[in-house]
């Protein structure tokens, strides 16, 4: 008996529903996408996303139809391995890069995939983010970082990209449950100020600026300064700042910001003010708190429901409209639902003002085991 497939409307959350759709085994089919656009049908970096799917997974079966409204997909099994894969340039390797993150731990073989595209542009979280925030998430999951790698290789800013960036990661039979409540204080600020096809005084001049806001509130400040040459540094100029806040506890706060792109009608960036910005921002997410920041909720849920049988708890700031909608997608696809409390604040955290709400995410895992993966 085939079963009937989970059916949504719009191009809205793809990515979601399709790696959902991938770990459940359920089919999915998807209508309406951009009907009524000029522009019909699915975008090239949609479907250049859906390629990457057919070559991490073996069996897939992915029918679209002709003006591309409506795509139907029926998941195979995650096979993983070496894959080489070129990203569209309408987005950065960021966007693929959170699919792969989800799904790698679950493949029957350990993931080698190398990435070509743009590395760092204004739209997604570039794969410095990616790094400092989201890959420290999932290694509480996996529970060790043993094979597990992210290496910009080739700095590519939009928009004409020329990056290249290795992600690997190893199998796991199983996810470990956590429980991360308390993230600590604040105690180092780390980043990477980039430059490419620029004068690297312009990664100085960024930094400068972003010491001249954060020092006044901590001492342990360590700003790299990247300057990639020649055929390294892809085919557009560009710059940017990735900062992250490191807690006592083992929390990440990342923030970000890149120059305007070559060609853009808003003209170029100063670095100075960039600098500042990117400051702002970290402190921002500093602000909002949990123990996970706004990039990496998404990523810590998933993994916490497909942990073992187990009660996984973790503590977030208030969750982002794409974090919402996973919870969502998550209820569908895997019938289960978190709790979700607003944290209380103590009194002599209550005098102290210490950021905004925070809210306590509970739920128990589905056990969910990578069947090609024994144990050991």
């Amino acid at each position: 008996m085939s079963q009937k497939p989970l059916t949504y409307d719009g191009c809205n959350f793809l990515r979601q529903r399709l790696v959902l759709a991938t770990l459940s085994g359920k089919t999915v089919k998807i209508k309406g996408i951009r009907s009524k656009d000029d522009n019909p049908g699915l975008k090239d970096f949609e479907a250049s996303l859906i390629r990457l799917l057919d070559k991490l997974t073996n069996g897939s079966n992915i029918v679209v139809t002709e003006t591309g409204t409506s795509l139907l997909y029926h998941p195979g099994l995650l096979i993983g391995g070496k894959i080489e894969h070129e990203c569209n340039l309408q987005r950065s390797i960021g966007y693929f890069l959170e699919v792969l993150m989800c799904l790698a731990p679950f493949c029957k073989k350990p993931l080698h995939a190398v990435l070509t595209g743009i590395t760092n542009d204004q739209v997604d979280p570039s794969v410095d983010m990616i790094k400092l925030s989201t890959i420290p998430v999932l290694k509480r999951f996996l529970g060790t970082d043993d094979g597990l790698e992210l290496k910009v290789t080739k700095r590519g800013a939009a928009p004409e990209g020329g990056g290249e960036v290795l992600f690997r990661c190893p199998c796991r039979q199983k996810l470990r449950p956590i429980n991360f409540t308390e993230p600590g204080k604040v105690k180092r600020i780390r980043g990477v100020a980039w430059v490419t096809r620029m004068s690297p005084a312009t990664a100085n001049r960024v930094v400068d600026a972003t010491r001249s806001v954060l020092n006044s509130f901590l001492p342990d400040i360590y700003i790299y300064t990247d300057h990639m040459k020649g055929a390294q540094s892809g085919k557009s100029p560009g710059f940017g700042l990735t900062l992250v806040a490191e807690t006592t506890d083992g929390a990440f706060y990342a923030a970000e910001m890149v120059s305007n792109p070559k060609g853009s009608n808003q003209g170029p960036t100063v670095p100075e003010d960039l600098g500042k910005e990117a400051a702002k921002y970290l402190l921002q997410e500093i602000y909002r708190g949990g123990c996970v920041d706004s990039i990496s909720q998404s990523v810590a849920a998933l993994m916490m429901v497909l942990g073992q049988q187990d009660v996984s708890k973790l503590q977030t700031g208030q969750l982002t409209d794409y974090s919402i909608q996973y919870l969502r997608h998550i209820r569908d696809f895997f019938q289960v639902m978190f709790k979700v409390d607003p944290q209380t604040v103590s009194e002599e955290k209550e005098d102290m003002k210490l950021g905004g709400e925070k809210l306590l995410l509970t739920c128990v895992g589905v056990g969910y085991s990578n069947l090609s993966k024994r144990i050991t």
